[in-house]
């Protein structure tokens, strides 16, 4: 029964294909061997209980591997290899052609697709600005002008944190380009060094090799690659409204240069608020400017990425330091000390 048994092992690989478990395999061969062995020796010699022997017939019954017996009816008889498996084979190469023959129409169905939509887009190259019309269509851009970028990206992102799903879709992304030698270098809003998990993320790509600074406030979210290429939201207040992709290389100048302006007075994530001579943060500062243009401190926090509490926190402790008693009052003191 050894030798069997290693004929069967040698055989597996080339009938499991067929839809065939390994016990009626090995059912099948000792029933072409010993046509004469009832259930019981042939759970005795598989070394498997009647009942097992009974499914792997069953088995063998449905894929036309065994038939009724001429000779006694209430016996099954194994079919020969040649008329039981040509049959299987027969079908499963059928099967197998059908299936190329879907897929070679899916191919063409999917080539006809691709030429539709980018005759829908224009030429991607030869365009000069590409319309992205929601925030999906965004994402997909991104990721794949990410698998083309060679030399750097910069990217402004004026948020106050990354949602769980924004830092998956861009951990993948980020370290992805790091470890092609792509500089990275990014820039957020102050208020990101109060997000733990943004902060955890930073240290991240940090140790990656990508850069981090932050600003307290920045004009909307921009993404430039090899500096060639600019995506821009085409609603700064709704990202959902989808983006502008720019190819105008006056339009990429401009970027690059705001971008480098913002770099040079950003503040390492990583190293702590400094206080200027005057004994304010960069973010205090900017609360100050932002409130005595005449926004709410609804806007304020919208701009500097802060709660409606955090603001109204941040301009109580500077109206202390102020030693005012109402806003009218500090917005005076603040221009007395230069703090404006």
């Amino acid at each position: 029964m050894d030798a069997k048994l290693a004929v069967s092992d040698a055989a597996e690989s080339a009938l499991d294909c067929l839809g065939m478990t390994r016990l009626a395999e090995s059912l099948y061969q000792l029933m072409l061997l010993h046509p004469e062995w009832d259930v019981p020796k042939l759970a005795e010699e598989l070394g498997a209980t009647p009942d097992a022997v009974e499914t792997g017939r069953a088995e063998l019954t449905g894929l036309g591997l065994v038939w009724p017996s001429h000779e006694n009816p209430d016996r099954v008889v194994a079919v020969q290899p040649k008329l039981g498996l040509g049959s299987l084979i027969s079908q499963r190469e059928a099967a197998l052609l059908k299936e190329q023959h879907e897929l070679q129409r899916a191919r063409t169905s999917m080539m006809s697709l691709i030429r539709e939509h980018e005759a829908t887009l224009g030429t991607r190259e030869g365009g000069r600005i590409e319309y992205l019309r929601s925030l999906d269509s965004t994402r997909n851009r991104i990721a794949e002008l990410s698998k083309d970028v060679q030399t750097e990206i910069l990217a402004l992102i004026p948020k106050a944190g990354l949602s769980p799903e924004s830092m998956e879709a861009s951990q993948k992304l980020d370290g992805e380009v790091l470890a092609r030698g792509v500089s990275l270098r990014t820039m957020y809003l102050d208020s990101v060094r109060n997000h733990p998990s943004t902060q955890q993320y930073a240290v991240w790509l940090t140790d990656l090799g990508g850069e981090i600074r932050t600003v307290p406030t920045l004009p909307m979210r921009i993404i430039v690659i090899d500096r060639r290429t600019a995506i821009l939201p085409i609603d700064p207040k709704d990202s959902r409204a989808g983006a502008l992709l720019v190819r105008e290389a006056s339009v990429i100048d401009a970027l690059v240069t705001l971008f480098e302006r913002l770099w040079e007075s950003g503040l390492p994530l990583g190293t702590s608020g400094q206080r200027d001579g005057q004994g304010l943060t960069a973010q205090e500062r900017e609360l100050l400017r932002i409130l005595a243009s005449g926004l709410t401190d609804e806007a304020a926090g919208k701009r500097l990425g802060l709660s409606l509490r955090s603001v109204r926190r941040i301009m109580a402790d500077l109206m202390t330091r102020l030693e005012a008693r109402s806003r009218f009052e500090a917005g005076v003191r603040a221009v007395e000390y230069g703090w404006l």
